[in-house]
């Protein structure tokens, strides 16, 4: 065998040990997490394929959130956020923090926003990321509609109709202000949550290493400027002017 031949029969068996080592994590609403060699969604069903073989079905609305469970090398992983001193990020709706990208959905944006305290232009920021603004949009994983709910989220926050764009909206931006209540008003531990889930967060204490997750933070702090809110001992708490929001 050539030398040029050796290294292309050693190169392809990487790309198939690579193939091969890929997995996802499958996250049930129970709080049990399993590994999976793949998996394929079916109607209402997800076929889970086990890494020793074998596999089972089950209800897609069993399934809190699938996570590709690739590692980001520590270089590339997403540094907390630090507020300037005295002050904390503000998450909470401002007539003046508008949608960032101008989309048919802005006015349903503001209204809902408007409605959980939560700041428009992060929940218009989050879509394009999620579905880039297409409300028929079912990912491969199972989520669906502008803000990608996966059935048992949409359940838990009372949404039955998640193609409909405003159901899907109201359910999604109730769930923003849940984690932003549960992690402080932390932009990058409630994106993180969002995307990999609460449970994810507070194991890793911050930003879970996972690529798709350190990725999809960071992308979304790409488009989004947060407001600051500053703590003042003698007139109570006063807004700081925000940086321009990025369009």
């Amino acid at each position: 065998m050539t030398s040029a031949r050796r290294m292309l029969v050693c190169f392809g068996a990487m790309v198939c040990f690579a193939a091969a080592a890929r997995a996802e994590l499958i996250v049930f609403s129970d709080g049990r997490v399993v590994k999976a060699a793949s998996f394929k969604v079916t109607g209402d069903e997800v076929e889970i394929e086990l890494p020793g073989g074998g596999g089972f079905a089950v209800d897609l609305d069993r399934v809190e959130r699938i996570i590709d469970d690739e590692v980001a090398p520590e270089s590339a992983r997403v540094p907390p956020l630090t507020a300037p001193v005295n002050a904390s990020y503000d998450l909470s709706f401002h007539a003046d923090r508008k949608p960032l990208f101008h989309s048919a959905f802005d006015p349903l944006i503001e209204r809902e926003a408007r409605r959980q305290n939560v700041d428009a232009s992060l929940v218009s920021a989050l879509i394009r990321a999620e579905s880039n603004y297409e409300p028929r949009a079912v990912s491969r994983k199972g989520a669906r509609g502008l803000m990608q709910l996966m059935p048992a989220t949409a359940r838990r926050l009372s949404v039955s109709y998640p193609l409909d764009p405003t159901s899907n909206v109201r359910g999604g931006v109730k769930y923003l202000r849940q984690l932003s209540e549960r992690f402080g008003h932390k932009p990058e531990l409630v994106l993180a949550a969002y995307n990999a889930g609460e449970d994810a967060v507070e194991t890793y204490g911050g930003v879970p290493p996972y690529r798709e997750t350190v990725e999809y933070v960071k992308r979304i702090l790409s488009w989004w400027t947060p407001a600051t809110l500053v703590e003042s001992a003698d007139a109570g708490p006063a807004r700081t002017a925000a940086e321009p929001a990025r369009r």
